[in-house]
């Protein structure tokens, strides 16, 4: 039996926020989601990208808004649902996307700030943006929410301690909202991508050597496309994922088989 594809109407008349939506997966969500009707609210730090995807979406006929929003700070997120309200998007979908890992290297020589951005950005501003919505969601009867983890909160990676760690918490946050959230009608899944062709990846995929270590890893033998997790994200946040909560879908090529 094959899973239900989400028809192309399926978040019509429905408001989807995105953060971390100006490039890689994050923008090919928004993409997606606005295909499948949603009025996409496209966020990330710079108002010009997040803009330049927005107009892209509505010169192909969709829906879309750019709102600028730094996910490391908690004021900048309340302020960002507060603008939402303001201008009567408030959220039936969330996609929690945006993320940084700004240190690369052995745990016992990371900096302290470089560790407390991380956890700002992937562990708090994702709580935040959460809760945020979620009692918005609640006030309308239900809702979907969506966080983009990592197969690194599953195998941590070397050299990425501390971004496999806030990882890993997603995961449980993850699994802790939807338990919490199931009675109010709102879904809560994360999406585990494994090494996708971003700009985010970069200093990974420019690596030749590592590269060539990491597609004998991953039994697909390459890469993914931002689209390739972007449809897994869509999936969940549609009612075609309607009796799915509290998983975590690993897209990983086959990574962690």
């Amino acid at each position: 039996m094959t899973p239900t594809t989400p028809a192309a109407d399926a978040l019509a008349g429905r408001v989807a926020l995105v953060t971390g939506a100006s490039r890689g997966i994050g923008e090919s969500a928004a993409r997606l989601l606005a295909g499948h009707g949603a009025h996409v609210v496209i966020s990330s730090r710079k108002l010009d990208a997040c803009e330049a995807v927005a107009a892209s979406i509505r010169a192909a006929g969709g829906q879309a808004t750019a709102v600028a929003a730094h996910i490391g700070d908690v004021a900048a997120i309340e302020q960002l649902f507060a603008t939402l309200d303001d201008r009567g998007l408030v959220p039936d979908v969330l996609v929690n996307n945006a993320a940084t890992n700004p240190y690369y290297g052995p745990l016992l020589d990371q900096p302290l700030d470089a560790f407390q951005k991380t956890i700002d950005v992937n562990i708090r501003g994702y709580f935040v943006a959460t809760a945020q919505a979620a009692r918005r969601m609640q006030a309308r009867g239900g809702g979907a929410i969506v966080n983009v983890a990592s197969v690194n909160g599953r195998r941590a990676a070397p050299g990425q301690g501390a971004y496999s760690l806030s990882k890993a918490a997603i995961i449980s946050m993850t699994e802790a909202f939807a338990r919490e959230l199931g009675p109010a009608g709102i879904r809560v899944n994360a999406v585990l991508p494994g090494l996708t062709d971003t700009h985010f990846a970069a200093p990974l995929l420019n690596d030749e050597a590592l590269m060539k270590t990491m597609r004998r890893q991953i039994p697909l033998g390459r890469a993914a496309q931002p689209d390739e997790i972007a449809r897994m994200i869509a999936f969940l946040c549609t009612p075609a994922a309607s009796y799915v909560t509290g998983a975590s879908v690993v897209v990983d090529g086959g990574y962690l088989s």
